[in-house]
């Protein structure tokens, strides 16, 4: 799905077609007056585009009422236009400053703090879950061998994962806990982009930031802020290498379906590719 697409599914929606547009990623989200639109990628052939785009706005009422600052839906339900589905939320002010990783551990010691919720289910995080129709949409974009490299290591850390056992009770995550999914208005801190909410370790939502510090450069202070204030660094946990694998795979799969349109998305793809080859946990990863 490219803008161009996103846009015809406005227009066709009813909705604003010129409207402002924000992020271009697994969804497109626009900005239109008081409302934040967000399109899904075409679930005719992948039906849990539909059902995640369903608990994502599940999920907010939930949050709602249980007290948690988050994203807010502005209209039930997801309207399902020429295959995409296409969810309305109110738009949030704007951002007093950027938010840090301290931010978003108040916010995770709330979620985490959930019981699971009793009027939908939310499913396991499955990390590794994407990798196939990421690595079907790179197509003959990415290296043959590449993708069979990654489909191996899936099948690997799906396996370990399984096995783990955690230091945290288990229960609803976040599922994408980074500084970007916190959004810092006037009132503080809230959560946006809830369609990864799933009820799985606690260490899912803990290892991101692990990530990110060895990765992609998040300074070890910040790092540090954020242990500090959740209460616990999840690099004492024996199986974090673990958790860290999985999603190390599922962020190098994510990158190769933007490999057929994007000259620099292939680049970082056989980047990453090669660095987990090489096992050297230390090179950084860039955005594209």
């Amino acid at each position: 799905m490219d803008e161009m697409r996103a846009r015809e599914v406005l227009t066709a929606a009813g909705l604003p077609g010129a409207a402002e547009l924000l992020a271009l990623g697994e969804n497109a989200v626009f900005a239109a007056g008081d409302l934040v639109i967000k399109v899904g990628r075409d679930a005719t052939r992948h039906p849990e585009l539909r059902q995640r785009a369903e608990r994502e706005v599940a999920v907010a009422d939930w949050l709602a009422a249980s007290g948690v600052p988050a994203v807010r839906a502005a209209e039930n339900g997801v309207r399902l236009v020429e295959g995409h589905p296409v969810t309305l939320w109110h738009r949030l002010p704007d951002p007093v400053r950027p938010a840090e990783p301290r931010d978003l551990a108040p916010l995770l010691s709330l979620v985490h703090a959930l019981p699971v919720p009793a009027e939908f289910t939310l499913p396991r995080r499955e990390l590794l879950g994407g990798v196939e129709r990421w690595l079907t949409l790179a197509g003959d974009a990415i290296d043959p061998a590449d993708a069979d490299y990654l489909r191996e290591r899936r099948d690997g850390f799906a396996a370990a994962a399984a096995a783990l056992l955690p230091h945290l009770p288990p229960g609803p995550i976040h599922g994408d806990a980074l500084p970007r999914n916190v959004h810092v208005g006037p009132d503080g801190p809230v959560l946006v982009d809830l369609e990864t909410f799933s009820a799985d370790l606690r260490e899912h939502d803990l290892v991101v930031l692990a990530l990110s510090r060895d990765r992609y450069g998040l300074d070890p202070a910040a790092y540090d802020a954020f242990t500090a204030a959740y209460g616990w660094d999840v690099r004492e946990w024996e199986g974090c290498a673990v958790l860290r694998g999985a999603r190390e795979t599922a962020s190098c799969a994510w990158v190769s379906q933007h490999a057929p349109a994007n000259p620099k998305a292939r680049a970082e793809f056989r980047r990453r590719v090669a660095s987990l080859r090489e096992g050297d946990p230390e090179v950084r990863w860039y955005p594209f």
